[in-house]
């Protein structure tokens, strides 16, 4: 199974939609196989789940994401894991072993202007 996290180097990122890398957790009977990180360019919001689906990611593992993206997510087959703050190996390490994991409701509802992004404020 590929599990993917929206990161920044180690760290979970809290805005799916302007995540700059996915690291790519190739895992097999619980275990991690391989790591792989994924820069994403400029693409965003709906070119992302291409990637993810290009890259055939089975599940998400993400901080803040809009109700768009997770229905989007969710038609490719994908399974989203939000709302999760720790580094994203500790995540997966989590999510395998069955632990809750994040609040599954972190979503955002809301437009960035003036540049603030969702790694500024609580996403909810």
């Amino acid at each position: 199974m590929i599990i993917a996290v929206a990161t920044q180097g180690e760290t979970i990122f809290q805005h799916f939609g302007k995540t700059p890398q996915f690291t790519l957790f190739e895992t097999e009977d619980s275990i991690i196989k391989n790591i792989k990180v994924l820069d994403t360019g400029d693409s965003g919001h709906s070119a992302l789940i291409d990637v993810l689906k290009e890259n055939s990611a089975e599940v998400l593992i993400c901080g803040g994401i809009g109700a768009g993206a997770v229905n989007g997510l969710s038609a490719a087959g994908i399974e989203v894991v939000s709302g999760v703050e720790c580094p994203a190996k500790d995540a997966v390490i989590k999510y395998l072993s069955g632990e809750k994991l994040g609040t599954g409701t972190a979503t955002c509802d809301h437009h960035h202007e003036g540049g603030h992004t969702c790694g500024e404020h609580t996403c909810k």
